[in-house]
């Protein structure tokens, strides 16, 4: 353990964010002895960099919690693979399958790469691996599994029971057209297997019985078992309702979104967890960094050229300012990294927690000398003249 006032001195974010969970949640800690943590992923198109780097900082704030107090932990990595998809990314050029599927769930549309059963299955198992790779602790949890394997249905009934209540939060955020179709419930087509969104006609919350108006013909359905799935923010809510979760972070333009989840979440009965919102993720124009686009650098380009040490840097730096993520980023996160593990031996206690290689090694750097700069490496490529490697 680290000493007590050095903990609560300092101004590192991860500590920052982690004693006020402590503080906030105090007494809903204390009664499960636990805390949940949560990210979310979204895999209608191949994990992106942002998805890492919300992995990646969780981690470190779960790393300052256990310099603070012994306490089990939980990070959950939820995939929201039961999502419909509404439009073919821009970065799979083999997409023929994804064109003739949209608007069913992620997990059954064919993988166009031909190496899983399904798109979201193929997208899940690449996030998977580069999480491994950065030896992560995680636990994985599929939408698809949990909808389809009745887990979530207790909380689906916990919907239904709240559906007014709920109503009356989502309606006024919505323009007067959506207002007239608008349910939290999705149903799954029995004919086409597509995600509806269409209005619902009757709702038997005891049975959990549905019948929704599709362009005038009725579907009867029920809201257990995978054959609905849930709008997504009530299904944010949801998950953190269910999983009982103590913390999730987000990007910043999804902050209307998580306050309307907070109030759902509490209409359910739970208190929503701690958030932390941080500033997105841009490609080289500035444009947000997306999975449809396949914009900004990639995590295997920056492996490609650059240690994982410095890519946990990069999350780990200022995550409340936007950051551009293109390939001249890379050098510079490279030498910054060499730079800080060779300043952190002579620093005092305090200045080592400020340092960012604490967190990227949770707190045991290894002792590293700078042999050569990428920079410098750069230049002497460029100045060679040289045609061939």
């Amino acid at each position: 353990m680290l000493d007590a006032n050095l903990i609560q001195s300092t101004s590192s974010w991860p500590f920052v964010e982690i004693r006020k969970l402590l503080k906030d949640r105090k007494d809903l800690i204390k009664s499960k002895n636990k805390i949940i943590f949560q990210t979310g992923y979204g895999p209608s198109g191949l994990p992106h960099i942002g998805t890492f780097g919300e992995v990646a900082r969780t981690t470190m704030m779960i790393n300052a919690l256990n310099h603070i107090q012994k306490i089990d932990t939980n990070l959950i990595t939820f995939s929201d693979d039961m999502d419909g998809l509404r439009k073919v990314p821009e970065n799979i050029l083999n997409n023929k399958v994804l064109i003739e599927n949209i608007g069913k769930p992620l997990t059954s549309i064919p993988d166009p790469f031909n190496k899983f059963d399904s798109f979201g299955k193929h997208n899940n198992e690449m996030l998977k691996d580069f999480l491994n790779k950065f030896n992560f602790k995680f636990d994985f949890k599929s939408s698809t599994e949990h909808y389809k394997s009745g887990k979530f249905n207790e909380s689906l009934t916990r919907v239904s029971e709240k559906y007014e209540e709920i109503m009356e939060i989502i309606l006024p955020t919505l323009r007067s057209e959506r207002k007239k179709t608008y349910c939290p419930f999705l149903p799954i087509c029995p004919t086409t297997g597509k995600v509806l969104e269409i209005p619902l006609l009757e709702m038997n919350k005891k049975n959990g019985t549905v019948i929704f108006d599709n362009n005038g013909k009725k579907i009867e359905t029920n809201i257990k078992n995978g054959n609905c799935k849930l709008q997504w923010k009530v299904d944010w809510a949801m998950r953190w309702f269910t999983f009982d979760v103590d913390f999730e972070m987000y990007g910043k333009d999804l902050t209307e979104s998580a306050i309307l989840s907070n109030k759902i979440c509490r209409t359910l009965g739970k208190k929503p967890p701690n958030g932390f919102a941080y500033e997105l993720f841009l490609d080289e124009k500035g444009e947000k960094i997306s999975k449809s686009k396949g914009n900004g650098i990639s995590i295997e380009q920056w492996l490609k050229y650059a240690s994982p040490e410095s890519l946990s840097l990069y999350m780990y730096q200022n995550p409340k300012r936007a950051k551009k993520l293109y390939s001249d980023v890379v050098p510079k996160a490279v030498d910054e990294y060499l730079s800080l593990i060779e300043s952190f031996p002579k620093q005092k206690p305090n200045e080592q927690l400020l340092n960012p290689v604490w967190h990227v090694h949770s707190g045991k750097p290894p002792e590293e000398k700078i042999v050569m700069t990428f920079s410098m490496l750069l230049n002497l490529v460029g100045s060679s003249n040289a045609e061939s490697k």
